[in-house]
């Protein structure tokens, strides 16, 4: 129920808000539900516990990242930086 073909999972709100604002929300939160690739045992598996608690269902491994994806684009950004300063390109 609230779903239509066209609004999807933001068809609950209606005609409230927008339709800029619900198909933003649609966008985040079909990108949340989906399977994400575990960072331990390379399957697609991991699934949002909570607000930034991620764990994958294959291998138990529990980790924290973003609200909304596993990792956000700041800590891609420091993983690549620790990965280059650590084989000695700076």
């Amino acid at each position: 129920m609230g779903r239509t073909k066209k609004a999807g999972r933001a068809g609950r709100f209606g005609a409230r808000y927008g339709v800029t604002l619900r198909q933003r929300v649609a966008k985040i939160e079909a990108n949340m539900k989906m399977l994400h690739k575990c960072p331990s045992c390379q399957t697609k598996a991991v699934r949002r516990l909570s607000t930034g608690i991620w764990t994958c269902r294959k291998c138990g491994h529990t980790y924290t990242g973003g609200a909304y994806v596993p990792a956000t684009d700041a800590q891609k950004i420091l993983r690549s930086f620790r990965e280059r300063s650590a084989s000695g390109r700076t």
